[in-house]
């Protein structure tokens, strides 16, 4: 159990660290956060969540680094009132939905769009059509993990391991979110490959005229959830 001074500062070094891709140490939080806490009281604490499992400290930075229990920790908490709604991108999505009359067309843009906003691979998959779309190789071959030839690797094979895979993924598999379609895997929680530095967003979705499809986002496991389960409520909302 973590006291509320803990929940605070790994709150806040989770967002900086999906921020800024960087440790993130003890004098950064001082300077960034008014925690009303002296830097050494900061320090300690952070030490504290290190001992607990939920903060790494690479071997070449004096900075922390969220681990899977922390980004764990830091979904559930999103989903437990009501999860992340997100209307400028209902908004978006709905203005496009008129606009245009052909579905494929559509769910083609929507897909671009998932990409675009997430800065993550996106993928639609239509079972009745068998049609997978694919989009945003541009944007997350941006991030920094990307100059990592091992973590390109992983990415390829969940990838991979999803189009091969992806009829299978129900939301029988959805276990946490009793209220959403929604399903996140973190890391080593990944259903496709054993990769530890990837994290994929599933959703269970409805279409128009009764239909069901899936819309995946894939990326690095430093990615903004809380924008990325947004996109994807807004899809349901738009089509519930």
């Amino acid at each position: 159990m973590l006291t509320d001074r803990q929940n605070l500062i790994l709150e806040n070094i989770i967002k900086d660290y999906i921020n800024f891709a960087e440790p993130i140490g003890s004098e950064f939080l001082d300077k960034k956060h008014n925690f009303g806490i002296s830097p050494a009281t900061i320090r300690n604490e952070m030490q504290e969540l290190t001992d607990k499992g939920y903060l790494l400290q690479p071997h070449t930075s004096a900075g922390r680094v969220p681990t899977d229990k922390a980004y764990r920790m830091f979904v559930d908490n999103l989903f437990k009132d009501d999860s992340p709604k997100q209307d400028n991108f209902f908004d978006e999505f709905e203005q496009l939905h008129k606009e245009m009359k052909n579905s494929f067309s559509f769910f083609q843009e929507m897909t671009k769009r998932m990409a675009d906003f997430s800065s993550s691979l996106a993928l639609s998959y239509f079972p009745e059509e068998k049609i997978l779309l694919k989009e945003g190789w541009e944007n997350v071959l941006n991030e920094p993990e990307f100059e990592d030839a091992n973590f390109m690797k992983g990415f390829i094979e969940v990838v991979e391991g999803l189009e091969k895979n992806i009829s299978k993924i129900s939301k029988t598999d959805n276990l946490e979110f009793k209220k959403t379609n929604i399903r996140v895997y973190i890391g080593k929680e990944n259903p496709t490959a054993k990769t530890k530095e990837i994290s994929v967003i599933i959703s269970q979705t409805k279409f128009p005229k009764g239909k069901k499809g899936k819309i995946v986002l894939v990326g690095p496991k430093r990615m903004e959830y809380e924008r990325n389960i947004g996109l994807m409520n807004a899809i349901q909302r738009l089509f519930q």
